[in-house]
């Protein structure tokens, strides 16, 4: 599991009794290495994005789950790993940076999270699951966004948990749950 921030979802994850098996990020002072190690978790820090295989490979893990990291991989990396994402939007819409934000500024009236498989672009990997949030009148991108993590900490365990089991079927940018 990669983050570089809070690791909310890497506490959901742990909250849930996944199997993580090692929590990297580029931030040597990010919470989400904090929160690992609490749980007993193994830590590493690594700012060379170009060395996420290396470093991972020694604990084998059966899927790389990226949880609010906010760097690119490089290709060959997510090419030759599974590799599950978490997003704060109803993707495609707000891809990048600042989701909550980005949907407060357009006017939508629905935004949500989105958990997906990561390809070579940002954010635009086969979708795994979706939930929406309404947007409130009075929202702020911190308020949008708290109620968003609440639809993040719920989905990306059930998409770890279903990738897991075998249950998730890849046909082009379709993901089928068997």
């Amino acid at each position: 599991m990669l983050a570089s921030g809070e690791g909310t979802n890497v506490q959901a994850l742990m909250d849930e009794r996944l199997p993580v098996v090692v929590v990297g990020s580029d931030r040597p002072l990010a919470r989400a290495l904090e929160r690992a190690h609490a749980a007993g978790v193994r830590t590493v820090v690594n700012r060379d994005l170009a060395r996420w295989g290396e470093v991972l490979a020694p604990f084998q893990p059966d899927v790389v789950v990226l949880a609010g990291f906010m760097r690119l991989l490089p290709g060959d990396f997510v090419l030759s790993h599974p590799c599950i994402n978490v997003h704060p939007s109803l993707l495609p819409a707000f891809p990048g940076l600042r989701a909550p934000e980005q949907a407060l500024a357009y006017g939508v009236k629905l935004t949500g999270c989105t958990v997906h498989y990561v390809d070579t672009g940002v954010d635009t990997g086969p979708i795994i699951l979706q939930a929406a949030v309404p947007v409130r009148a009075d929202d702020t991108p911190d308020s949008l966004h708290a109620r968003i993590q609440v639809e993040e900490h719920r989905l990306l365990p059930e998409a770890v948990r279903l990738h897991l089991a075998g249950r998730l079927r890849r046909n082009g940018r379709h993901v089928e749950v068997i």
